[in-house]
């Protein structure tokens, strides 16, 4: 199985693209270089440790760490998301409610692969 067919990563990489042009196409420039390059890099950390971390599933802890930055970095878009929603950088409500209903959908879905990654290891001992 390729990690392209895991759902979590096929979440975040629709994320990384809508958040990508969320930036260019929604915010003032001046937020291009400032918020918007911070919510541009912390979603794209996700999708990529997501690979990483699926890289080295042969050893579970490495597994397990690299599912945790990602839930890190899920968690640091949405906050990214917020400030730009409540300094009114991002002034659209519909836009901001489903980007964060998505990062939050995420990271729900990224805590319970991580959680049966951690059982399927236990079950092992």
């Amino acid at each position: 199985m390729s990690y392209k067919k895991l759902e979590i990563w096929q979440l975040a990489k629709e994320l990384v693209i809508d958040s990508h042009r969320m930036t260019i196409e929604a915010l003032p420039k001046f937020e291009m270089f400032e918020e918007g390059s911070q919510i541009r890099k912390s979603i794209k950390s996700v999708k990529s440790t997501i690979v990483e971390g699926y890289g080295r599933r042969e050893c579970k802890q490495e597994f397990l760490r690299f599912l945790s930055y990602a839930i890190a970095s899920n968690d640091e878009t949405l906050d990214h998301l917020e400030t730009l929603f409540e300094t009114g950088s991002l002034s659209s409500k519909d836009l901001y409610s489903n980007l964060s209903d998505r990062l939050n959908t995420l990271g729900k879905k990224l805590h319970n692969f991580r959680k049966s990654v951690e059982e399927s290891h236990q079950s092992k001992k």
